[in-house]
């Protein structure tokens, strides 16, 4: 079976704009929650971890006649770098007075040799530095027809739990201009892969808070049967009122900030953004000389509660079915060296039950195997949860690094999982994600460092 190579990265988070400064951010481990700008957020903890105002896509409002809420942007925003990163990036296409839509990028990639221009889509890409996501991509580039790709061949996998609910939050309230069309809830995938002239499958996965794991292994099943050379992939959220009030009423916030395995926790903290994978076979990276190869999606286990709504079950038998398949399927070994598991990237929220029945599990499965939470830096970004992990386990593979986790506190002595406070090298050739939802939906993700 062909390896699904990670070959694009792609992120908007609060950290900033771009995987760098995701990266930077990771190492800097120093973040906190703001209080929401929204003068109708009456709650108790209108707290999250929100994307800079500075680098917030500022467009487009509107795709085909269509409202864009913020979560489509930061979609948008995460995939355009995501492309670039790849090499798959094509020049800017001519500026008509129109949307950029489906129409241009399809007319462009008809019929034009495989070959052409390749050596100059990377060599720009390679020169464009930490602010390419924003100076090296014209925001009316789509695919790039010189890398040889299909569109046909081409899908998008993406995720969202509220999607873009912002739009509507303000046209219930008055506070937006209401639209002279409908706009759909979630239109993150058709939004991207109209973006691009993506023509093979386009689909939005939104099972909570595992949406976007789930999205990914979507993403390698197209490419294993065949149907996808390439496949966009991850997961888009932003603020929406409904959903930190609710979990406000819920009782799940935390007052303070989200620092799961704590002894101090009370609940969780939303994070907002969007992380974007490009997905590709191996067979067609190599045929087009990818120029980078972050590592590869080598195993996936799903699995099911079937026990409550919204509370974990207390065993654990599921998310350990989930984690083993994953990594079964991946050939990952418990113990260190270049088969073994380096690192874990958990679902650790902050909320009680949660973080208590997986540190137990893991525990069990990977005792001494390092964990970074990804939400104690960024909050719990929702649907797009399992796609920042995935991005934060592909940079780790890349760079052979585990970064310090942000300080936490005292640690619960129930959760006695390793949280490095320190920077420390990779010990292990392969790095686990979890991802979990409300109904029990669980994901476990394995990546493996690229093949040399």
């Amino acid at each position: 079976m062909d390896d699904v190579l990670v070959t694009g990265l792609g992120a908007l988070s609060p950290l900033g704009a771009g995987t760098d400064a995701f990266w930077r951010g990771m190492h800097a481990a120093d973040t906190a929650p703001l209080r929401v700008p929204d003068p109708l957020a009456h709650m108790d903890h209108p707290l999250m971890y929100l994307v800079p105002e500075a680098d917030v896509p500022d467009g487009p409002e509107e795709q085909d006649g269509l409202p864009l809420g913020r979560g489509s942007r930061f979609a948008l925003a995460a995939a355009r770098e995501a492309v670039l990163d790849a090499g798959l990036a094509g020049p800017p296409a001519p500026d008509t007075g129109r949307d950029r839509g489906r129409g241009a990028a399809q007319d462009a990639g008809r019929d034009t040799g495989q070959d052409a221009g390749r050596d100059g889509v990377r060599d720009a890409g390679r020169d464009a530095g930490p602010d390419a996501p924003r100076a090296g991509l014209d925001p009316r580039a789509g695919l790039d027809p010189r890398a040889g790709l299909d569109p046909r061949r081409v899908a998008v996998a993406l995720s969202s739990g509220m999607g873009d609910t912002d739009l509507h939050e303000g046209w219930w309230t008055g506070q937006a201009p209401a639209s002279g069309r409908w706009a759909p809830t979630f239109p993150v995938a058709s939004v991207v892969g109209g973006w691009f002239g993506a023509q093979g499958v386009n689909t939005c996965v939104s099972n909570a808070c595992a949406a976007s794991g789930y999205a990914l292994s979507v993403a390698a099943d197209l490419i294993r049967s065949g149907e996808a050379d390439v496949v966009i992939a991850g997961g888009a959220e932003a603020y929406s009122r409904v959903a930190l009030g609710c979990f406000n009423r819920l009782g799940a916030i935390d007052p303070e900030r989200c620092r799961p395995f704590s002894a101090e926790r009370r609940g969780t903290v939303f994070g907002e953004g969007a992380a974007v994978l490009v997905l590709e076979s191996a067979a067609h990276a190599r045929a087009r000389g990818a120029r980078t190869v972050y590592g590869r999606l080598a195993g996936a286990g799903w699995s099911c509660d079937a026990y409550h709504a919204t509370a974990p079950e207390p065993s654990g038998a599921q998310i350990e079915r989930a984690m083993r398949e994953a990594l079964r399927e991946a050939g990952a070994g418990g113990g260190s060296g270049a088969g073994g598991l380096g690192f874990v990237m958990p679902h650790g929220t902050g909320t009680e039950l949660n973080d208590v029945v997986e540190s137990r599990v893991l525990g069990a499965l990977a005792p001494r195997t390092p964990l970074y939470s990804v939400k104690a830096l960024i909050g719990h970004t929702g649907g797009a949860a399992g796609a920042f992990a995935a991005l934060a386990a592909a940079l780790v593979l890349h760079h052979k690094t585990l970064p310090p986790n942000v300080p936490i506190g005292e640690p619960d002595p129930e959760c006695a999982v390793p949280l490095p406070s320190g920077s420390a090298p990779m010990t292990g050739g392969y790095g686990l994600v979890n991802a979990y939802a409300f109904g029990g939906n669980n994901i476990s993700l394995v990546f493996g460092e690229a093949a040399a």
